[in-house]
């Protein structure tokens, strides 16, 4: 509308010879990337109308040809519209389908399990993306709170298929397994089977890394299992360490390459300690120099008692470091236990 005025306006006030008018044609053109098929059609002829009266003062300004300019790229106008409606409507029940299929992959995490406080953070790189190959999961059982987090190889469908397989695993064995080396296999025997199931052209086999936490009932400590994934860091009176395996595990659906020996790690977590699980694109997150997100530093220099505080000021920090853009899918957890417990010896345990 704003273009059409100028235009008329322009046509009025200049003289003929720059015949402004014949630019009338672009204000339905315009329109049909904004608005619908009947009030792209209306702007086309009060475009039309505008030309005939401009045609009653300059007599030689070629009306009719304009006139049919305006009457034929209006009509493309209002193909271009529905064809863009038909389309945005699509986009919207893919968009409704992906926010489901993300729901069930990447559930709404409890805020609160016995007395571990949890939120949870994921950002997609690609724009427009609803889900990835990052996935987490969080689940009170009999054995305590158990934990996952990690990250497919790749990315797309095939890279969601894998996350989809190993976090319906753990949903399962979480429950049924005694200790963490017994998920471990299961999640390594489900990640081969649906990598000889489903491979795919440019990549044979998937594997991802994982990191499996668990937080008995009877104690102040946290076993962690650690299979290739980025080490947590935990702060423990305002101090923060980061918690790399005393001893490596292989990622999933390597351990016939490397082996299949899995070791847990335990350490203390006490009333008030915070625990912050990650993937690799929150350590790896570049600014424009290349140089990557000081994530120990980071976490130091905060004082914030709240997980999802913590995760809110991890996320803007991550997209000011970046300059706002993602070059990988980010998940985190960051746990807090509010409640006293006793504090358990520091050991390493092999199965």
């Amino acid at each position: 509308m704003v273009l059409t005025v100028l235009i008329a306006g322009l046509a009025f006030s200049t003289p003929r010879e720059i015949a402004i008018s014949r630019l009338l044609p672009a204000a339905p053109a315009l329109a049909a990337a904004m608005w619908p098929v009947l009030p792209t059609i209306l702007l086309g002829a009060f475009c039309l109308l505008l030309m005939t009266v401009l045609s009653l003062f300059y007599t030689d300004l070629g009306t009719q040809y304009t006139s049919a300019a305006i009457v034929a790229v209006t009509l493309a106008a209002a193909y271009g519209s529905h064809v863009r409606l038909q389309r945005e409507e699509v986009l919207f029940h893919v968009r409704l389908v992906a926010d489901a299929a993300q729901k069930v992959l990447l559930r709404p995490m409890p805020r609160r399990i016995e007395d571990i406080e949890i939120e949870s953070l994921y950002l997609a790189a690609q724009e427009q993306a609803r889900i990835g190959g990052d996935f987490y999961e969080a689940i009170g059982t009999p054995h305590g709170v158990r934990l996952l987090i990690g990250d497919v190889r790749g990315k797309g469908l095939s890279a969601v298929g894998v996350a989809s397989a190993v976090i319906s695993c753990f949903r399962e064995a979480a429950y049924d397994e005694r200790d963490l080396q017994g998920i471990i296999h299961r999640l390594e025997t489900t990640v081969t089977r649906h990598s000889a199931v489903f491979p795919t052209q440019d990549q044979p086999e998937h594997f991802a890394t994982a990191l499996l936490a668990e937080i008995p009932h009877d104690g102040g400590h946290i076993r962690l299992l650690n299979c290739g994934h980025p080490p947590p860091l935990i702060a423990h009176r305002g101090k923060v360490q980061v918690l790399e395996p005393k001893t490596p595990s292989p990622p999933l659906n390597l351990a016939s390459l490397i082996g299949d020996r899995y070791w847990v790690d335990s350490v203390a977590f006490g009333p008030g300690d915070q625990l912050l699980l990650y993937t690799d694109g929150v350590s790896e997150a570049r600014d424009r120099t290349g140089q990557f997100f000081p994530l120990p530093d980071w976490m130091q220099r905060q004082s914030l008692e709240q997980p999802r505080e913590l995760l809110d000021q991890l996320h803007r920090d991550l997209l000011r470091h970046s300059g706002g853009r993602l070059d990988d899918d980010i998940a985190a957890l960051a746990l807090r236990r509010s409640e006293a417990q006793d504090r358990g010896a520091v050991g390493v345990e092999r199965g």
